[in-house]
């Protein structure tokens, strides 16, 4: 697929040893799309990917075993999970517990249910364009953007149990969600990058996106994915554009929050819940299937 150029960035690494670089990090631009709510989209290519993690990754779980993945067809992605701004356009309200935080916060408090019906309410007053929740994988290869590390941004290293230095370019998870606004939850919590006595969600955008421009894909709010959830499933998995298992009690949701410490907060890591579970550390992002 053609790119529209390419885009550098100088971004702060983080080594095994605690010593810090600054390093380019290059961006292809992919065409974008904006809908008549100003959500940006970025096209993200076919191509293949390993999901999962291997084994010794910090944080590993066992139903992250790698495998190889091949996504056939490109598809949008939005570049930042949805707003409070953007869904009380669609549906009138606003649910989230964050709302000190102001629109740009990514909304949260809505179950994989209400995301659905957010779908179908922007689908119809988009004129019927195919917006849903990415799949597993999708959201996994997007997250990834041409990554192998525990997080896009290189290896995940681990100075104390809140505190991964090198997350803090990228995302915003239990080591530097320090808020002063009215709502922030308590979290004077063990070994934090960066002490604080409350927490919660941050506007989007403030942190460096992904080497295809996608923001908060790790941090801020988990991500409801469209799958259903088998712990089991990779091993049985197609590997060529897998949808999930057919049925099940869970839906998959990606990416980890800020309330995660950064074993959560990994490209490979994966969690469950009730569709109809609502948490103020979890909102969604939409995809778009391409024309």
């Amino acid at each position: 697929m053609d790119t529209l150029g390419e885009e550098v960035l100088m971004v702060r690494r983080v080594d095994s040893r605690g010593g810090v670089t600054d390093e380019p990090l290059r961006f292809e631009i992919f065409e974008d799309y904006v809908n008549g709510l100003n959500m940006r989209f970025k096209l993200i290519p076919e191509g293949r990917f390993f999901m999962g993690s291997p084994e010794g990754e910090y944080g590993r779980d066992s139903d992250e075993s790698l495998h190889e993945v091949a996504l056939t067809r490109p598809f949008y992605l939005q570049d930042t999970p949805v707003t409070q701004g953007q869904w009380e356009a669609v549906m009138g309200e606003n649910p989230s517990h964050f709302k000190g935080g102001g629109s740009e916060c990514p909304v949260e408090s809505v179950s994989w249910e209400d995301c659905q019906e957010f779908i179908r309410r922007l689908n119809a007053r988009e004129g019927g364009h195919h917006y849903r929740l990415p799949t597993e994988a999708e959201w996994e290869y997007a997250c990834r953007a041409g990554s192998d590390t525990a997080v896009y941004n290189g290896p995940l290293i681990i100075i104390g149990k809140s505190n991964a230095p090198g997350l803090d370019e990228i995302a915003w998870y239990s080591g530097n969600s320090g808020v002063d606004y009215p709502g922030g939850v308590e979290s004077d919590w063990p070994e934090m990058q960066y002490p604080a006595s409350h927490s919660g969600t941050h506007p989007v955008r403030q942190k460096v996106p992904n080497a295809w421009g996608l923001y908060d894909m790790l941090g801020n709010v988990w991500e409801w994915c469209q799958d259903w959830y088998d712990g089991k499933y990779y091993a049985n998995s197609p590997c060529v554009d897998p949808q999930g298992p057919p049925m099940g009690s869970r839906r998959v949701y990606r990416g980890g929050s800020w309330y995660n410490s950064p074993a959560n907060v990994r490209s490979a890591h994966r969690s469950s819940n009730d569709p109809g579970d609502r948490h103020n550390n979890l909102g969604f992002r939409l995809a778009r299937t391409c024309p």
